[in-house]
């Protein structure tokens, strides 16, 4: 697919997408004219790139965990500096916290939701 494709499925701008391509994070096909040519797996890439750049990491760190996400994983430790070592410990409590907070609040909406439920199953039909 062309890159204003890629940029319309997966809402990020054909300028960032040059840009994620500038720091090695995806890589498209050129085609004989020298347009990008993306595979189908790069869309749900970029929206792995956006979650982890939206969570705060940098692309130098994105690119050293993006083989983590492949499947199967490869995991390459080449370059792995105390600093981002504990920027990513850093980022996996703060992950851990908004989780934890997710969790209390699909488990009050549940519990909300199953006695609306309830009340309704115990109300008599309408009259009609």
């Amino acid at each position: 697919m062309r890159i204003g494709e890629l940029s319309r499925r997966t809402g990020v701008p054909a300028r960032l997408l040059r840009y994620y391509e500038q720091q090695g994070l995806i890589t498209p096909r050129r085609t004989g004219n020298g347009y990008r040519d993306y595979d189908e797996p790069l869309v749900e890439r970029v929206q792995q790139i956006r979650g982890l750049l939206d969570a705060g990491l940098p692309t130098r760190v994105i690119r050293q965990i993006l083989p983590c996400l492949d499947d199967p994983p490869t995991i390459v430790i080449c370059d792995a500096t105390p600093e981002t070592v504990a920027l990513l410990e850093q980022e996996r409590r703060r992950m851990d916290a908004r989780i934890a907070c997710l969790t209390r609040n699909r488990d009050a909406i549940t519990a909300y939701l199953d006695a609306v439920h309830a009340a309704r199953s115990q109300d008599p039909p309408p009259a009609g």
